[in-house]
């Protein structure tokens, strides 16, 4: 078997005890590792005076990963310049929100070139090579000017958007151009791959050769979908761990004679958190009569401090959840938390058991893997009602979910209404058909679709004749 090298901006492997706070990418990550024999390689999270590629090798329950340090002026030109001021909001239809700057742009070249030089001496002839997201698009490029051979595959975990969205991009054709360096290009959904494909026929004067398989720039590429999902049985087990059941309990505790909606959510303008708030704030302004019965918690962790529009978003939302206590709270109850603070995963697993309503509604996303964890925590004998964007990734396998426009809060808000209305038989009946989906399409299934794919692709590297 092959070996498996995978690239990512950051590499946080999870203990799997269920401590951390890492995010669904990690977990999938570490979770296609442990199969394969291989290494985990990208940005350690530290900044270093110089940049001198000097790696630092560990061992981290079972996942081996090899990880260097960034200047700090390579943490503001390519992360939180080109990758999350520019392509971010970009891929997430924000062009409103997108920032081009010549030197974010030189800041995110920079460190695909040395994130490549660094990784080379490392690569063996047989490897297979799997690069992640959008921080790393011309990684295969670099690699291929330092004569890698390997089949390098690349995985898009966030949206692609429309050509028309891609193409406000000053460059976009030469970032596209870069995606045809490798031999497998993997999206989330089916309609992420098509945008894509729309674009190279229409913006770059390519051609669909076969199904999932363009020309372009000299070159072929596959192209194919590949959800992702959730370690369904690790999850499980934490379910079953002490900190779950006393999350659970406590949570029961909390709400005893009331019904808990739960969102859970990285702070970010492509969540929908205030569109949320906004119907949660509907409901209660339209339903008088259930104010009392209902408790809804937000969890939203800060994440990229150093953006100025996640700065004016928190603000907002600090303002918003005020409002909505300020306006319905009385002297012994209020209707509405908001916790801007990172949960351990088993200990999320628990408060997502003990919710009658996940409220899951980004604006984009490119699948949603709370949306899929809070399926996983259900009592099946009494099960939650998960409320979903129908412009998530994950709406495309999880249709028994009760599907909104996330745009509108008075449709957040009917929801709202009917989750908390909906009768066990139906309940139980749509928890069912998530759930199989849920254990069918696992991790385990997004990983091996994909290593599959890329170990089977024939080599490309060889210009087509004109």
């Amino acid at each position: 078997m092959s070996r498996l090298i995978v690239v990512s901006n950051r590499v946080n492997p999870p203990s799997g005890k269920g401590e951390e706070s890492v995010g669904g990418l990690a977990m999938a990550l570490a979770a296609a590792l442990r199969e394969y024999s291989g290494l985990w390689f990208g940005w350690s999270g530290k900044t270093t005076p110089e940049f001198n590629g000097q790696l630092a090798m560990q061992k981290v329950d079972g996942v081996t990963v090899a990880t260097v340090d960034l200047e700090e002026i390579d943490v503001d030109e390519y992360y939180n310049g080109y990758a999350n001021k520019t392509l971010w909001p970009l891929f997430h239809y924000r062009t409103d929100l997108a920032a081009y700057d010549r030197a974010y742009g030189e800041g995110y070249e920079r460190v695909n070139i040395r994130f490549a030089e660094t990784l080379r001496p490392l690569i063996e002839r047989d490897d297979l090579i799997w690069i992640h997201d959008y921080h790393l698009i011309p990684m295969a490029r670099e690699l291929r000017k330092l004569g890698v051979k390997n089949r390098i595959g690349f995985f898009l975990h966030v949206p692609w958007p429309a050509h028309q969205v891609f193409t406000t991009l000053p460059g976009h054709r030469l970032l596209v151009q870069a995606l045809f360096d490798y031999d497998l290009v993997g999206f989330q959904t089916v309609e992420y791959r098509q945008a894509f494909e729309e674009y190279v026929l229409a913006e770059a004067g390519g051609a669909q050769t076969s199904p999932g398989h363009l020309k372009a720039f000299g070159r072929k590429l596959q192209v194919g979908a590949f959800p992702i999902g959730i370690d369904a049985a690790d999850f499980a087990r934490m379910l079953r761990s002490p900190r779950a059941r006393r999350m659970r309990d406590l949570m029961a505790a909390c709400t005893v004679f009331r019904h808990l909606i739960v969102g859970v959510d990285r702070l970010d303008y492509s969540k929908g958190l205030e569109e949320r708030f906004i119907g949660f704030e509907r409901l209660l302004a339209g339903h008088p009569d259930i104010r009392r019965e209902v408790l809804m918690l937000q969890i939203a962790p800060v994440s990229r401090e150093g953006v100025e529009a996640y700065q004016e978003i928190r603000g907002r939302l600090d303002a918003l959840s005020g409002r909505i206590n300020g306006e319905f709270a009385d002297i012994d109850w209020a209707p509405f938390r908001y916790v801007n603070k990172n949960y351990r995963r088993d200990e999320l697993a628990g408060i997502y058991g003990a919710a009658r309503v996940g409220l899951v509604t980004p604006l984009r996303d490119g699948m949603n893997l709370v949306a899929k964890e809070f399926v996983a925590s259900q009592n099946p004998e009494d099960p939650g009602v998960l409320i979903l964007s129908r412009f998530a990734g994950a709406a495309r396998q999880l249709d028994q979910a009760l599907l909104v426009n996330p745009n509108s809060p008075e449709e957040v808000a009917e929801a709202l209404k009917q989750a908390l209305a909906m009768e066990l038989p139906e309940r139980i009946r749509r928890w069912r058909a998530l759930f199989d989906n849920v254990q069918r399409e696992d991790v385990t299934a997004w990983r091996d679709a994909y290593v599959a794919a890329l170990a089977g692709t024939e080599q490309r590297r060889t210009a087509l004749a004109s």
